[in-house]
């Protein structure tokens, strides 16, 4: 599984100095697309006549394919691709999406209602119309597949240009978690940004505007990326696909499962070693794996150059080594899933907010109940600042020697944080639904609201912020480091997956609880509350 480089990579290639670009690539990128997401049921509903529950399995279905092609994407750079060649491809797919989308607002006839309301008409939408809205979703989601996927394993390329061994892991351990650091820095910025102002000005300047501005977003993403074209470090991806070498693997430790372990003094002798490589036999850890290395027959099991006469019944010690990386690594892999979960709660704590006195300040002036997951990345765009530029200078000063918070320790404490972020959302919707029953209940022309402050929902969501800045920062950099560095891609877009997979999960709590609560009452609702509470302890206690 090497990875050659393009071309020896030269003093003028690679280094800090492409990071601002690789990063402001996927910032405008993230800008753009959230900065469409939250309003986007309102466009459905309100251009194309959709109900809304429709409209919201449409969009559900798009976020879905949206956290799932990055893996895809990363699949395709680290196997066939490469990185470079990706983030270029999606950067353009996603440019795209968003022009086709912004499009909808400009055709005339592209939408079934332009200038009016849609609960005053029975016109549906036309195949037509949908096509164009579906295919736009289509490009922004393979755009996001191509950018994401491999953005932070393209920014590792960079730092690490001085020739690290393509088998070896990174030993710029500090450098790379400034890195990630600063890259969900530049992330949580950008999607404050279109939290807030994209978002602002499609409630205030229509969805011409609105619309517009995401698009000039991706293009600035695109022309940031290419401007660094000539400086960047591009990596090939290995000759064989990384599925195929562990399937090998897999295959190749049953069918020589009869064979026996060699005896310590001639175990240097019998395993398969790759040439140049730097293993000389594989560990204990999942020994049954070890026998897919183990060759019987030096003059039948290899030919004169030394590889593997049937690679699907003999493999090399990296192949086998790499592999168990993979395993070892997925109880930790699924702690993000649980994280996810509660990350797709941001719709109840908009409907929560909404039932809450959100006035800030002066008796005019409210939050919008949709802006308090913004509260979640100052959060994590604080912590980020004060971690990196205060608390380990000053950690590193006091001892002497360079310190870092080693990454299960982050992780530990991030899904920590997590379970109390749980338990005080609990106790606040307990008082609340016990406000909202007892008849406390403010009316007023337009709603009905409990006398409670919305700002009692900001304590969890900045705790939820804390642990994601910990947790999700910590497995990124431990997936990066852990895996194969031909495995770089698929890596960092593991958190993705667990994100992805979160949210059907998610989905099916929903449905269950809704259907369960409808029959038993709010008992229920209570005790899958603390299900949730017990499973994230469980998990993160037992795995981590």
């Amino acid at each position: 599984m090497n990875e050659p480089l393009l071309n020896t990579p030269s003093k003028l290639q690679g280094g800090l100095r492409t990071l601002p670009f690789i990063l402001a690539n996927e910032g405008f990128e993230r800008a753009a697309f959230y900065g469409l997401e939250p309003n986007m049921i309102v466009y459905l509903m309100g251009n194309y006549g959709l109900e809304m529950a429709t409209g919201s399995n449409i969009l559900f279905l798009w976020a879905a394919a949206t956290n799932f092609t990055p893996i895809l994407g990363a699949f395709l750079a680290d196997s066939y691709v490469g990185r470079f060649p990706m983030i270029a491809f999606g950067s353009i797919f996603s440019l795209l999406g968003t022009m086709l989308l912004w499009l909808t607002t400009m055709i005339p006839g592209a939408t079934p209602y332009k200038f009016e309301s849609a609960a005053n008409t029975n016109t549906s939408p036309t195949p037509y119309q949908l096509i164009l809205l579906f295919s736009s979703f289509g490009l922004m989601s393979i755009g996001t597949g191509g950018i994401r996927s491999s953005t932070l394993a393209f920014g590792a390329d960079q730092i690490a240009r001085n020739g690290e061994d393509e088998n070896a892991k990174p030993n710029c351990v500090g450098i790379l978690e400034s890195f990630f650091n600063w890259y969900y820095f530049s992330v949580s910025i950008s999607v404050l940004f279109g939290l807030t102002c994209v978002v602002y000005i499609q409630d205030h300047a229509g969805w011409q505007y609105g619309f517009g501005v995401p698009t000039l977003l991706m293009l600035l993403s695109v022309v940031s990326f290419f401007l660094a074209s000539s400086f960047y470090v591009k990596v090939k991806p290995p000759k064989a696909s990384l599925l195929t070498g562990f399937a090998q693997v897999i295959v190749a430790s049953w069918r020589n499962r009869h064979y026996e372990f060699p005896s310590e003094l001639n175990v240097d002798k019998v395993y398969h070693v790759l040439k140049g490589s730097t293993l000389e036999f594989p560990s204990e850890k999942l020994r049954s794996l070890n026998k897919a290395c183990i060759v019987k027959d030096p003059r039948q099991d290899l030919n004169p150059d030394g590889m593997a006469v049937d690679p699907w019944r003999l493999c090399t010690i990296d192949q086998v080594e790499d592999f168990k990386s993979i395993i070892n690594l997925i109880p930790l892999w699924s702690t993000g899933i649980m994280m996810g979960v509660n990350a797709n709660t941001t719709s109840f704590r908009v409907l929560q907010a909404f039932s809450m006195d959100r006035h800030v300040l002066t008796p005019t002036f409210e939050i919008p109940p949709g802006s308090f997951g913004t509260f979640a990345l100052i959060t994590l765009i604080f912590w980020l600042i004060l971690y990196d530029r205060v608390i380990i200078p000053m950690a590193s000063k006091v001892m002497g020697k360079p310190v870092r918070l080693h990454v299960m320790t982050r992780m530990g404490i991030g899904l920590l944080l997590l379970f109390v972020s749980l338990l005080v959302s609990g106790v606040v919707e307990s008082i609340r639904r016990d406000m909202a029953t007892k008849g406390g209940i403010i009316q007023d022309n337009t709603s009905s609201t409990v006398p409670m402050s919305a700002l009692w929902l900001v304590p969890q969501v900045c705790l939820f912020g804390l642990a994601e800045a910990l947790t999700a920062i910590a497995q990124i950099e431990l997936f990066y480091s852990e895996f194969p560095k031909s495995m770089s891609s698929i890596a960092s877009n593991l958190q993705g997956l667990s994100i992805g997979i979160a949210s059907l999960f998610a989905s099916f709590i929903i449905i269950v609880v809704d259907n369960v609560t409808k029959e038993l009452g709010r008992r229920v609702g209570y005790l899958v509350t603390l299900i949730r509470v017990t499973m994230i302890t469980i998990i993160g206690y037992l795995l981590v």
